[in-house]
Formats: C-alpha cells, structure tokens, sequence
C-alpha cells in the first residue's frame, strides 16, 4: 500500500511540474490514500506496547509506557545517611514486599510544566466545578476567589508547576482524563521489575539529579542520565511529586500485593522523590514524605499524571 502511495504522489508531483491537469487529481487521490493507510493503521495493544514506548496525548503531553509487572515496593534497610528529621519515617517504608500491577499504565514523561498547568487555568479549570473533588471545591471557594495557582519563584514555561495542593494536582488530573499516580504506581515507574533503589541504579549519583548542592529547580528533563527504566525524567529530585495515597506508616504491615490504593481515609497525602537541596535518603524511589496535607503547597512539590489504558 505505501509503494502505491508513494508511486501516486511521484506521478502527481510530475504532472503538476509539466502542468498536467491530471496531476493535481492523482495528488489528491495519493493523499486521500495516505490517510485512509494511517487512520487504518493497527493499534497497539497493551500487551504489545513495550517499557518506555512513548506517545503524546490529546493536551500534547509526552508520556511514556508502564507494562503490568510486578516489584519489591519499600525497604528493610538503607545504605546512606538518615537525616535526624527523617529517622521516624524509615518505618513507614517497612517492610519490603512484593506488588503487582495488573494493568499498564501512561505516566507523564516529565513533571508538568508551568506552561502544560497553565493551559488547564486558560481552559477554566478553576471555575469547572466537575473537575474538582467536593472537599478539593470547598477549598477553592475558601481560597479567596482564587483563579489560578499560587505565583511560584520560578515561572518559565519550561519549569515544573511548583506550588499546587494536592486538590489543584486532582483537578488538573481530571482536566487530562487522567489521575494523580497511586505510590505503588509512581514507585513502579521510577523502580522497574529491578526494583532499584534510584531511578538510575542502585549508587546514589548526585550528578544524576536536582538534589544535593541545589538551590532551584531545574527546566524538566534537564537531567537525561537520571531518567527511570521507562525514560521518566526527574523522578529522584527536582520536585517531590504529590501521590494518590494516604499516609498510614502502617499500611506496608497488609502486605497489600495487588493493586495497593492505599487507605481509605487520611489526613496527610504522600510525596514521592527527592527535591532540589536535599539528599540520597529523600531522593530514594522508596522514601515517604510524610506531613503535608493536601491544602498545603510549596516549591517543592509538583505532580505527573497517569493516564489508565482502557480495559477490554
């Protein structure tokens, strides 16, 4: 079908060059052609897609593929430094244990940006009450009348949005027909089947991410060699990211292997990854934050989405 394609658009482009009516027809016939062979093009399915395949979606999103599969989610023990204001959190993150995700999944391939949550404030999203949570709604119209996220010191287009609640980073998810990541699905992207302890291996490697002697975050993506098994960019560093999950330092203790969504009700939300200025213990794929509630905001924490294949 292509040679024919390309046969038909040679012959139009001659005609037309020699001034051959007739070529303007053939041209038109090629590219109807062409298009009918791209909309009938096969779909991958799920099963055929691979690790890291990318696609850009309808908000002009990169994301990148996560198969199902399954991983050793938390930790027993940690080889670097413990901050003194971090020993407490440890506990949450025990004991090891094996998860499986049973469905694949698109993550965005970088923490969104000023410009992409941008788009989402110019489309209404801070007025579309169907994006919003009840208690995410109740919070915005407690805000002051706000209609946009908070000013943030770095506000290039290509700096991730910093600065946003938990109920902004939901709304927006539910702008991109999307959700914010569970922790089990955020940990699997940034870990991989290997279950590393970083992104990019098992050493910490400070050139391999905004983190330790950071004063700012960085333009996304600025940091290739840190990208996950799946080509995630950021995901040790730059910004903590917000997760669907509560907090439970406990919940770890079910032992929950399949699909976790964390508990059912909570006060504080998790953050997943390191931030610009901090150290190997934070920027771990396993490390818990463990107090901020989603009301609160600051400049380090951002967000990616996820965005579920559909079920057969």
């Amino acid at each position: 079908m292509l040679v024919w394609v390309l046969v038909l658009l040679a012959l139009s482009i001659a005609g037309i060059a020699l001034g051959i009516k007739a070529g303007w027809a053939l041209l038109l016939l090629a590219l109807a052609s062409l298009l009918t062979q791209i909309n009938s093009s096969p779909t991958l399915t799920a099963e055929e897609r691979k690790a890291g395949d990318s696609r850009v979606d309808a908000h002009g999103i990169t994301q990148v593929w996560v198969p199902a599969g399954a991983f050793n989610m938390g930790t027993d023990a940690v080889a670097v430094p413990v901050p003194s204001w971090a020993r407490g959190e440890l506990e949450s993150e025990k004991p090891r244990h094996k998860v499986t995700l049973t469905q694949g999944y698109w993550i965005d391939r970088d923490e969104v940006t000023n410009a992409a949550f941008q788009a989402f404030v110019e489309d209404g999203g801070y007025t579309n009450q169907k994006l919003w949570s009840e208690e995410g709604w109740s919070w915005l119209k407690k805000s002051s009348g706000r209609s946009g996220a908070a000013v943030c010191e770095n506000s290039e287009p290509d700096q991730p949005r910093a600065c946003i609640t938990w109920y902004e980073a939901e709304a927006y998810a539910n702008w991109r027909s999307g959700h914010i990541p569970t922790e089990a699905e955020w940990e699997f992207a940034a870990r991989g089947p290997d279950s590393l302890i970083y992104p990019y291996g098992n050493d910490y490697d400070a050139n391999k991410a905004n983190v330790t002697g950071k004063n700012s975050s960085s333009a996304v993506g600025s940091f290739p060699d840190g990208k996950s098994w799946v080509g995630a960019n950021d995901m040790s560093g730059n910004l903590m990211e917000w997760v669907h999950d509560w907090l439970d330092i406990h919940y770890y203790n079910q032992m929950i292997e399949v699909d976790p969504q964390g508990p059912d009700i909570g006060h504080i939300k998790v953050e997943k990854g390191g931030w610009f200025g901090s150290n190997s213990f934070v920027a771990r794929a396993s490390y818990r934050h463990f107090e901020d509630a989603p009301s609160y905001q600051d400049h380090h924490i951002g967000v990616r989405i996820v965005t579920d294949e559909p079920r057969q």
